[in-house]
């Protein structure tokens, strides 16, 4: 156990108390994620646990005072400011000093990787004409391709946003949606115009979406079409048969980009036929020119309770493995 003591400047009365919380809710967060101890009087704070975990701590107080000079802090922001200065990522933000992070601006703000596995994948989706995002709900998969797919369509790298899913229930049956094709598979897409109405506001979206300039399509109106000049996003990739996603990666043509995103563990089709995506990282692992990112449970980036509902699911699969 160390305790280490740190100052928080300016020492601006509004800034702390915005800080530390109604009733230090702020401090108590961080010391029941870290595991640490913290004390303070007035901008003066002591830190008290494991190094590692004081460590953590105290960057990531850092970094919350300075936010408080232009946002309010939230429980949000403290859960992603932690998962950014956890211990691992404390020591690979050291050895990656020199590399600038990738930012992209939207309506919403300024969008930034969080950690080195999201900062890594926006890097190779602006350098690989075609990328694979894999791993567990909630890692930004879909919602960094969608800002990454809107700043190429804004700096003119790109004529159009094409937005795709298969059509396969999670589980449920809907029977016969009433309405036209485009809306009997809006409810399979929503996830991605939600992204869109954040990113550039509902009514930008819904005008692009007139124009053409933004296409959402179910999977299977892709067959027989090339794609040229255009950002592609195929989510929910897990749930494409072999010879699905072969027909989807054959599509892409000159000047476009491509990204795959999809989860292994989440597969809703059908028993006997395999995920087209379990198949296609297989293929193409050595395949040059294409990118993979695999996301961990520590990437998770919404409620802190899902990451231990997804690490819950994969210690009771490795444990059932092992008894097989």
């Amino acid at each position: 156990m160390i305790s280490q003591e740190i100052t928080l400047t300016p020492a601006d009365n509004d800034r702390l108390a915005d800080f530390c919380g109604q009733f230090d809710a702020h401090l108590r967060q961080i010391e029941s994620r870290l595991q640490v101890e913290i004390a303070n009087r007035g901008n003066q704070f002591k830190v008290t646990g494991l190094e590692g975990s004081v460590q953590a701590a105290c960057a990531v107080m850092h970094k919350l005072f300075e936010n408080t000079a232009n946002e309010s802090i939230t429980s949000e922001l403290i859960h992603l400011a932690m998962q950014d200065a956890s211990i691992d990522q404390v020591l690979v933000s050291v050895d990656n000093a020199e590399v600038p992070a990738v930012a992209i601006k939207t309506k919403r703000g300024m969008i930034r990787g969080r950690g080195a596995n999201q900062q890594g994948y926006l890097r190779k989706i602006m350098t690989h004409d075609i990328n694979f995002g894999v791993g567990p709900a909630g890692t930004g998969k879909t919602y960094l391709a969608v800002a990454c797919a809107i700043e190429a369509l804004q700096n003119e790298k790109v004529s159009k946003i094409i937005l795709v899913r298969p059509a396969v229930e999670a589980g449920e049956k809907l029977g016969f949606l009433p309405g036209d094709m485009a809306q009997k598979v809006d409810p399979y897409l929503r996830p991605l115009y939600d992204a869109l109405y954040e990113m550039l506001g509902f009514e930008r979206v819904e005008k692009m979406l007139e124009k053409g300039v933004i296409e959402v399509a179910p999977l299977a109106f892709m067959r027989g079409r090339t794609l040229n000049d255009a950002f592609i996003i195929l989510d929910e990739a897990q749930n494409t048969t072999v010879e699905q996603i072969k027909m989807f990666l054959t599509r892409v043509g000159f000047g476009s980009t491509a990204v795959v995103t999809g989860d292994v563990t989440q597969i809703d089709l059908p028993s006997e036929k395999m995920s087209g995506l379990r198949h296609v990282l297989e293929v193409l692992k050595e395949v040059e020119g294409i990118s993979f990112t695999f996301f961990g449970v520590r990437d998770v980036v919404r409620h802190p309770l899902v990451q231990r509902i997804v690490l819950a699911y994969e210690a009771y699969e490795q444990k059932n493995q092992i008894k097989q």
